[in-house]
């Protein structure tokens, strides 16, 4: 949980980071449509915090140490499980959520399953059939849409494109297993 907590740590600093980066001009105020695509709520990692639906997953992140990726440069594309998914993955594990935080190793493995590189937003999607994907954690996922439904493997994206600074969340009803 300790690395958890320092990746959670570290994304947070490179989401105020690249907020405080911007031009020193003071130009007139853009159309309200260009200043509402500029208020991206930060990195992956702050857009994550401060939703608030995913204190799981934010929790697992800190835990497995990866709250400085998720903070990094990117771009990224996350499918972040429901809290009810994540509910519903420890009982057919027969795991509490303590159990699943202190294996890191395992914890890294599935996290980083749902993660892949590049931002990938759901109109990106239309038609996929089969699509595999290569995660960051080396293994792939299958990308299906059918009549506008996403699924990744048998996730279903219930909430598409919450974009971040450094790539964008799908909100998926299931935790993807390796």
């Amino acid at each position: 949980m300790k690395s958890f907590k320092t990746a959670l740590t570290g994304l947070v600093v490179a989401v105020l980071l690249l907020a405080s980066c911007g031009s020193d001009t003071q130009d007139a105020a853009p159309p309200e449509e260009d200043v509402a695509s500029e208020e991206v709520a930060g990195d992956i990692i702050d857009v994550a915090v401060s939703a608030g639906q995913f204190p799981t997953l934010v929790a697992a992140v800190q835990a497995a140490g990866l709250v400085e990726t998720l903070q990094g440069d990117g771009p990224f594309t996350v499918f972040a499980p429901t809290e009810e998914a994540f509910a519903n993955a420890l009982a057919a594990l027969g795991l509490t959520a303590e159990q699943l935080l202190a294996d890191t190793e395992t914890l890294t493995a599935v996290l980083t399953y749902h993660v892949i590189p590049g931002k990938v937003m759901s109109s990106d999607l239309i038609g996929a059939s089969d699509l595999n994907v290569a995660t960051v954690n080396g293994a792939e996922v299958t990308v299906n849409e059918d009549m506008g439904t996403v699924s990744i493997n048998s996730a279903n994206v219930v909430t598409a494109d919450i974009e971040a600074s450094n790539g964008v969340i799908h909100v998926i009803n299931e935790v993807l297993l390796p």
